[in-house]
């Protein structure tokens, strides 16, 4: 499964919210330096669906606040 996730950096507390059946808003209080933001998203995600941070992974957007990311079954 492919979802768009448009991340919210150096927040207040950790996030997830469903906008759209393909859309989430991810909060995360990681700031977005060497990475640290998107390993912050994988692991909200994981905590999210319930799923191994293994089968999460960030296609597009590295360095961008909206990313594409595949979570494998």
């Amino acid at each position: 499964m492919k979802i768009i996730v448009n991340a919210k950096t150096n927040a207040n507390k950790t996030l997830v919210k469903q906008i759209d059946d393909l859309t989430y808003e991810v909060y995360v209080t990681a700031i977005p330096e060497k990475g640290k933001a998107n390993s912050a998203i994988i692991d909200a995600l994981s905590k999210y669906f319930k799923k191994p941070k293994s089968l999460i992974t960030i296609n597009a957007g590295h360095k961008n606040k909206n990313k594409i990311v595949e979570i494998s079954d």
